[in-house]
């Protein structure tokens, strides 16, 4: 067991996937929710056997966020007719059968003109859990800056842009984004930022939330991480409840294993994306820390504590206290 959770913990430290049972179980469902509703005589909003079905129950968007070695901002005017001469990062909805990898490019291309290389993920935004913004930033690898010469339904033209007080934007929502790209484009050598991180290619049926747990132990001083023993032992997962925020996802799930008076925690940010077209599903691991020592937090689900490998634990403790060391998880209501 220890060599498997090993071996799982350095992929997600890497951004990489979990395949296998791990993409499969789920300890959490939204008929489980659903039955926790009831017995507090709530009734429940979102079918037991919802199903996430692109451009009908979620929607998936991208972003794009390319900044050039003079600091300037890869920025789109619009042409629909609800926002036509405002200003905005490519972006726009995914589509069936895309990768995000390969929606992104396809916006940059479609609204600047350009040709782009995706190389990580910086942000994922959610709203609900019906409506997912993934982030990415890029390099240009060819194509020709769109002129309004050659402005069509997707775009009027592209810029770079260095000053966006210059420019009216379609909306604010896109300057922490930008702000977060820059810091991310000018980071140093010696930085902590996350490695080069995008989703990682494996499908999922439902939106799931990965969690991975740490806390210190007292008596030794070390880190253990949160295991489910249901079925497999895996990392605990949950589905996201369309009809409520992933925050408030996270807090049923954390009552559901510690109980109400679960201790305090905050989620750090994502490990790692997983998402492949062929379903229409996604994972996001969210990396979740606990201050109080391990003797007090009770377990009151079917999860144990295992002691993580030294070498997996420097490299744990160095994403807790680091800022930056994680793809932003932005939860927007």
């Amino acid at each position: 067991m220890s060599r498997q959770v090993d071996l799982n913990v350095n992929k997600l430290l890497d951004g990489l996937g979990l395949d296998g049972d791990d993409n499969t179980i789920c300890d959490f469902t939204i008929a489980d929710q659903n039955c926790v509703a009831e017995s507090q005589g709530i009734t429940p909003t979102t079918p037991s056997n919802f199903k996430p079905v692109l451009g009908s129950n979620v929607t998936y968007v991208v972003a794009c966020v390319i900044i050039n070695k003079s600091n300037e901002v890869l920025m789109m005017q619009e042409a629909k007719e609800s926002c036509a001469g405002k200003w905005y990062l490519p972006a726009g909805r995914m589509e069936k059968g895309e990768t995000i990898v390969q929606a992104a490019a396809r916006e940059v291309l479609e609204e600047t003109g350009l040709i782009c290389t995706p190389t990580t993920l910086l942000v994922v935004e959610t709203a609900g859990g019906m409506w997912y913004r993934f982030v990415l930033t890029g390099e240009v690898i060819g194509g020709e800056l769109k002129t309004p010469a050659r402005a069509d339904k997707e775009s009027l033209q592209a810029k770079w842009i260095s000053n966006l007080q210059e420019i009216s934007l379609r909306s604010n929502d896109i300057l922490h984004l930008i702000e977060k790209a820059q810091s991310y484009n000018n980071r140093s050598p010696s930085s902590h930022w996350h490695k080069e991180i995008l989703p990682a290619p494996i499908h999922h049926v439902k939106d799931l939330l990965r969690l991975v747990v740490v806390i210190k132990k007292r008596s030794t001083n070390k880190l253990h991480v949160l295991l489910s023993e249901k079925t497999a032992i895996h990392f605990p997962t949950c589905e996201i409840n369309p009809g409520k925020s992933i925050h408030s996802t996270l807090r049923r799930f954390m009552v559901e294993m510690f109980g109400a008076d679960v201790g305090q925690h905050r989620p750090l940010g994502l490990l790692n994306l997983e998402h492949d077209p062929i379903a229409d599903g996604c994972c996001l691991t969210l990396l979740v820390a606990f201050r109080a020592p391990l003797e007090e937090v009770p377990l009151i689900g079917k999860c144990v504590w295992q002691e993580v490998a030294p070498g997996d634990e420097s490299r744990l403790l160095s994403i807790i206290t680091t800022k930056n060391s994680l793809v932003e998880l932005h939860v927007v209501r």
